[in-house]
């Protein structure tokens, strides 16, 4: 008996041993970078809840600028430095170039069919310089500078009649109002509300699908299982895209054969595309319905949300409002609104803006995913780990930013401010991302956010006391509470009536 638990025993022994000296030599060839005690199957997921980036970043105080998490099977990659960023985004931004898959944009967006998450390669740089020189270029964008013009003439107006008739406005809600006008508008040559399915809700309920939580997205055997019933969800908004695509192509098509000079949006310069038998990429109709709905979701709620923002702060900081008033009477005057071409020579507008964004960037997380192994800041990072790049807790660090907490435009007023750049090639300040695959509607978010800040400022003063900051859950940083207060005109007569 003795001799048989001896057999039994020895070659335990050895599979102990084997396995043990395994072990060694993987992390002895994989060095990864610091973690936290995770937990079997859902490894450190329980950790980020309930807002992922204010999570990680004090995970990120304990455990270091450079952090590897196990979001369940989903091996990740904390960056929470100025430094890692740079490390990540620029000298080895050829790892990073592609975008995680996500169940939900999957389906949505055709299998990937879009702009914003097609992988690296011909069709991503052909649709990435087609928005650059074309879609999203400056000639298209001075344009259609008259639409972004009327809608924010619109919203002031809207305004003003709250105003005269001592009602509060929910700012927040009129402000995705106009972005979505504005939007759609230069996309498809017509009001949102024009079109007989409400895409603002549409847009909304895509928002929320894809910013969700989905434990298909993570958890190795839930891949193919629908858990948390979002398949319905899904197939009923593509199924609504779908349809009002469908009627709105139609409408373009029969236009362009009736009137080839007419006008063009960028729905009927990316038909042309289409229809080009010399592109060097063929765009398909899917493709095209996928870059709508990119631009839908991208650049609705984000541009609306900063410009709730940035008058929150303002409202909490009364001195700033006034000499952010001052510098428009001065430039402007009080006969007249703000328009686009008046910003370059409103530096204090500009600054508030910045301030704004490196306090409450409406994407705090930069998320990619590694396409081959690399080494960051000593560490080995594997193929097909998701990078997290934390530019909400980078605008916040104490080491690049004096009193970070404190809400200071004057920390971009003057000649040592020129260097911060917000287009991505300052680490401390990346709102908009960095690099190839950085957000490219940049320039129009400017153009809306800074006009309509602007013209808020200008024309009202705002009743309603003290607004709070606290901040919701979402990946584009809302607020957790509506900015609602009283406009009190300040301007008689009132410019745009």
């Amino acid at each position: 008996m003795a001799m048989a638990m001896e057999a039994y025993t020895i070659p335990g022994l050895i599979l102990i041993a084997t396995v043990w000296w395994v072990i060694k030599k993987l992390k002895k060839s994989s060095r990864l970078p610091p973690s936290p005690f995770g937990l079997p199957i859902i490894g450190h997921l329980h950790l980020i809840a309930p807002i992922p980036h204010q999570a990680l970043h004090k995970l990120s105080m304990k455990h270091g600028p450079l952090m590897h998490i196990n979001l369940g099977s989903v091996p990740s990659l904390v960056v929470s430095s100025a430094e890692m960023a740079k490390e990540c985004l620029k000298t080895h931004e050829a790892c990073f170039l592609n975008r995680p898959h996500i169940a939900a944009v999957d389906f949505l967006t055709y299998k990937s069919a879009d702009f914003s998450f097609a992988p690296y390669g011909p069709y991503w740089k052909f649709m990435n310089k087609l928005c650059m020189t074309e879609l999203l270029g400056g000639r298209t964008l001075e344009r259609l500078h008259p639409i972004r013009q009327e809608e924010r003439r619109n919203l002031m107006r809207l305004v003003l009649e709250k105003a005269s008739a001592g009602e509060s406005v929910d700012l927040g809600r009129e402000l995705i109002k106009m972005t979505n006008n504005v939007i759609t508008r230069m996309l498809m040559g017509q009001r949102c509300c024009d079109y007989d399915d409400d895409v603002a809700s549409l847009v909304k309920e895509v928002v929320v699908l894809t910013g969700r939580f989905n434990l298909a997205d993570f958890i190795w055997f839930c891949k193919n299982l629908d858990l948390q019933r979002f398949g319905k969800r899904l197939k009923d908004v593509r199924l609504r895209f779908d349809t009002m695509m469908d009627k709105i192509i139609k409408r373009h098509e029969e236009a362009r054969k009736l009137d080839a000079d007419r006008p063009k949006d960028i729905l009927h310069m990316l038909l042309d595309i289409k229809e080009d038998a010399t592109s060097e990429v063929t765009l398909t109709m899917e493709n095209i319905k996928a870059f709508i709905l990119d631009i839908f979701s991208a650049g609705t709620d984000t541009s609306a949300i900063t410009t709730e923002w940035a008058l929150a702060e303002l409202i909490n900081h009364p001195s700033i409002m006034e000499k952010a008033r001052q510098e428009i009477d001065c430039v402007v005057g009080k006969g007249r609104l703000v328009e686009e071409s008046d910003i370059p020579n409103l530096p204090y507008i500009q600054a508030i803006t910045k301030e704004t964004l490196r306090l409450h960037p409406t994407g705090p997380l930069t998320i990619r995913e590694s396409s081959e192994r690399c080494s960051i800041g000593g560490y080995d990072i594997p193929a097909k780990t998701r990078l997290f790049v934390n530019s909400w807790a980078i605008g916040r660090d104490a080491r690049y930013w004096d009193e970070p907490l404190e809400f200071k435009p004057e920390r971009f007023v003057g000649e040592g401010a020129k260097k911060i750049d917000i287009r991505g090639q300052y680490f401390e300040l990346l709102p908009f991302g960095s690099g190839r695959r950085m957000c490219p509607g940049t320039s129009l978010a400017l153009l809306v956010v800074q006009a309509a800040l602007a013209n808020l400022v200008q024309c009202f003063d705002w009743k309603g006391g003290k607004v709070s900051m606290d901040e919701g859950v979402g990946f584009t940083l809302p607020r957790a509470h509506p900015l609602v207060c009283v406009p009190v005109a300040r301007l008689h007569p009132f410019p745009c009536v």
